[in-house]
């Protein structure tokens, strides 16, 4: 019954960390991105403490620290008042900051450059009593013990598994960020606001002294202008006055540099695996950024996968990762809901910090013991 070989679809931070946790259980890799390069979407990253715990089992939590910065998130009301929560430790506040894109090299090296397949996507797959034939948009195929999904938000793999289940967009949620250079910019710290008209935002030094800025809206009214005029207009519902720090960091950002994106969502899906298929990362579970742990319950994903196939037999495996992961992310749909939900600052600071206490506590934490 043991595993051998197991083909990953998508090269992102889930999916690459799946392939170390898989490689490390003994089982042979390849994994296949659509894309001509290995790239990240997006800037900065928040990693947990769990994320962290699964990166220290797989060897490389000394590499992701290096290229992060220690953070804590606590949020503020657009006149700098700390909203304060007494009934939380300062545990439940901190994180790691990464740049994204650093990550997703440092993963890559990891899982080895040599086991990931660059303009490749997935065509689809059929299922054997002893296996699985996974076809490619280059016309090859790959035969493996097991196929796991972690293309994304838009997964292919899901479309197969799980018909009609397409993300759908969260309505009016949108979203602008950027780094930039932090010279000229009179940042001195952190600082996470909560304002009015569903606005949430702020900026946070990253390790190399750079700024990673975040303007983010819950039920947005239609978008007009460009970005920067976008994300501009919101800021004045986060500071005190026109010309405070975030507003100059939008002004002094180019217009290519920032992102925007409208918030898509996966709907929980009626199951995640099949006897020789599995869902992982954004795949299976795409939430709302506004809980900034997206990333860091994908890593859990990915280690689960590992330590549970290591066991050799892929359907009783795979079943025993869907009885784990489902009932878990009801369970984040709830408190991410409390956090978008709540009707003051002050409330969606509380709920904010009860989602991350739950979510770093041990008890609560999926039980992932990566095999050396």
């Amino acid at each position: 019954m043991t595993v051998t070989r197991a083909v990953v679809i998508g090269a992102g931070i889930v999916g690459l960390t799946t392939g170390i946790a898989l490689r490390r259980a003994g089982i042979d890799v390849l994994i296949c991105e659509q894309a001509p390069e290995i790239r990240a979407a997006g800037a900065g990253l928040g990693l947990w403490a769990n994320a962290l715990a699964v990166f220290d089992e797989l060897g490389i939590g000394e590499q992701v620290r290096a290229i992060g910065k220690p953070s804590e998130m606590y949020f503020h009301d657009p006149a700098g008042r700390l909203l304060e929560t007494p009934e939380f430790g300062v545990e439940d506040h901190r994180y790691l900051l990464v740049h994204r894109a650093k990550l997703t090299d440092l993963l890559a090296d990891a899982v080895g450059r040599e086991n990931i397949r660059l303009d490749t996507g997935f065509h689809g797959y059929e299922e054997h009593a002893d296996g699985i034939t996974v076809r490619l948009t280059d016309g090859s195929s790959a035969e493996a013990d097991v196929l796991v999904g972690a293309d994304g938000a838009y997964s292919a793999v899901r479309t197969q598994l799980v018909p009609g289940s397409p993300a759908q967009e969260h309505r009016g949620h949108q979203v602008w960020r950027a780094v930039v250079p932090a010279d000229g910019t009179g940042v001195q710290g952190n600082r996470l606001i909560l304002g009015t008209n569903g606005c949430r935002g702020g900026y946070v030094r990253t390790y190399d002294g750079s700024v990673y800025w975040l303007v983010n809206q819950f039920k947005s009214p239609p978008l007009t202008g460009t970005r920067k005029q976008q994300a501009l207009e919101r800021a004045l519902h986060l500071e005190d006055g026109q010309d405070g720090v975030l507003a100059r960091l939008i002004g002094a950002t180019p217009e290519e540099l920032i992102l925007h994106n409208q918030i898509m969502l996966v709907p929980p899906l009626p199951h995640w695996v099949s006897a020789r298929v599995a869902l992982a990362g954004d795949a299976a579970h795409a939430i709302s950024p506004h809980i900034t742990a997206g990333a860091t319950l994908g890593i859990e994903d990915a280690a689960l996968l590992g330590d549970l196939l290591a066991a050799g037999d892929v359907p009783t495996a795979l079943a025993a990762y869907q009885a784990d992961r489902i009932p878990r992310y009801a369970r984040v749909a709830e408190l991410s809901a409390a956090v978008e939900h709540a009707p003051t600052p002050q409330e969606f600071a509380r709920h904010y910090a009860a989602f991350s206490h739950w979510m770093i506590t041990p008890q609560n934490s999926a039980q992932v013991q990566v095999r050396a």
